[in-house]
């Protein structure tokens, strides 16, 4: 029920969809003896998909949480493992085209094998199944050994995970299937924005990992407040920040995680 919500609620509050949602109600409401209020919606939805495409919304609501986590230290030695969560690889258009096709978020994959050539020893994770709500069969895991291979890392060494649907359960399958050992180090990449939310899920199942952040979207505090030219660029940054930010709200409430915005320890 958590896993149908989450996916159900967390598209509609997206404020791309809620913002369209919004001008086709007011649109509607034009036709009737409510045109006022349609009208006020009409002109509302327009100057907020304004503001979130073309303004710093995004990139506000993203600099807290890419900045949360600083530069893994490679002078602390070589890790034990490494741990690449899901979302680098697109189910459908993979299972489609019969290859691995990525996402935006390919930096996963990419830093996960550039770590896997510079650490030989150093074991790989990877952990995603179908994230959809409604999917078919595929999984990403079916084509990440195939793209991890094709990057020069050895199958020997690669251990995947299939089943995870969203972060709680890459956190929960993850530490299952590796059985982490006592001083064992464990570095978990992901994203940058989705560190602070990823960090809370291992924490909260006993997990002490590394974070390894990647896939920044926004540049130094600076940026933060930059407009854009290109409307869905904007969009684009404002539905993934508001994503995450609910995310984290709601794994606060269902006590998944510790702290509304889990950050460095110690």
């Amino acid at each position: 029920m958590f896993f149908v919500l989450s996916k159900t609620l967390g598209v509609m509050a997206l404020p791309q969809n809620f913002l369209i949602g919004l001008t086709v109600l007011g649109s509607l409401l034009l036709l009737t003896r409510f045109f006022r209020l349609g009208r006020a919606l009409v002109l509302l939805s327009a100057l907020m998909l304004a503001l979130c495409g073309f303004g710093p919304v995004g990139n506000l609501l993203l600099y807290p949480l890419e900045s949360r986590f600083p530069a893994w230290i490679p002078s602390q030695g070589a890790p034990d493992g490494i741990i690449v969560l899901g979302a680098s690889i697109d189910v459908d258009l993979s299972a489609a085209h019969g290859t691995p096709v990525t996402t935006t978020a390919s930096d996963r994959i990419i830093m996960t094998a550039a770590l896997a050539r510079k650490y030989p020893s150093a074991r790989v994770v990877f952990t995603g199944g179908n994230p959809n709500l409604i999917s078919g069969e595929a999984k990403e895991a079916d084509f990440a050994a195939r793209l991890f291979e094709s990057l020069g890392i050895d199958k020997s060494r690669l251990i995947i995970e299939g089943r995870a649907r969203n972060t709680y359960e890459n956190a929960v399958f993850a530490k299952a299937m590796i059985d982490p050992k006592p001083g064992e180090r464990w570095l978990l990449v992901t994203s940058a924005f989705h560190m602070p939310r990823s960090m809370g899920l291992f924490r909260k199942v006993g997990f002490a990992v590394e974070p390894y952040p990647v896939d920044w979207r926004v540049g130094t505090g600076r940026d933060a407040f930059s407009f854009t030219d290109i409307a869905e660029d904007g969009l684009s940054r404002t539905n993934i920040a508001v994503r995450e930010w609910l995310g984290l709200i709601t794994y606060r409430a269902a006590g998944r995680i510790d702290e509304l915005l889990p950050g460095p320890q110690g």
